[in-house]
């Protein structure tokens, strides 16, 4: 028996392009709340040598990055590929990274790969996890 997966629809995959946007946006803005609250209540997030499990764990390492190691950078992605799981659930995965003060291009060190993982709650598209790896091998 073949089971078919409803795909998201074109406002969904607009919803969930507009994530990576909203991200970017609140970035610039030093703005921990906002993209904190991009993630469901239990969200997780994995960057090199950090592990959140839980929006109020990302909100403290966004609070606490942007007045240190990210005070004046901004960060650029770019959707690469989709795959969705069911009409609720999918990954999106983007190329990308930081750019330092007066950077208009990610350098090598700073380039990312990055998956999104989006399912929609109370209608709504989040963030269920979030996972980057730096794009190029570290020799």
């Amino acid at each position: 028996m073949t089971s078919t997966i409803a795909q998201p629809t074109q406002a969904d995959m607009a919803a969930i392009a507009a994530l990576t946007q909203r991200m970017i946006a609140a970035w610039a803005h030093g703005d921990a709340e906002t993209i904190a609250n991009l993630f469901v209540e239990d969200g997780t997030m994995i960057l090199a040598g950090t592990y959140c499990d839980s929006r109020a764990k990302i909100l403290d390492y966004f609070t606490d990055a942007f007045q240190n190691q990210y005070r004046g950078t901004q960060v650029t992605g770019r959707p690469v590929g989709s795959r969705f799981f069911g009409p609720d659930a999918g990954v999106l995965l983007t190329a990308g990274g930081v750019l330092e003060p007066g950077e208009t291009e990610v350098s090598d060190k700073q380039a990312i790969r990055a998956s999104w993982t989006v399912v929609r709650r109370d209608g709504e598209w989040r963030l269920a996890a979030y996972q980057n790896t730096p794009r190029d091998a570290v020799a």
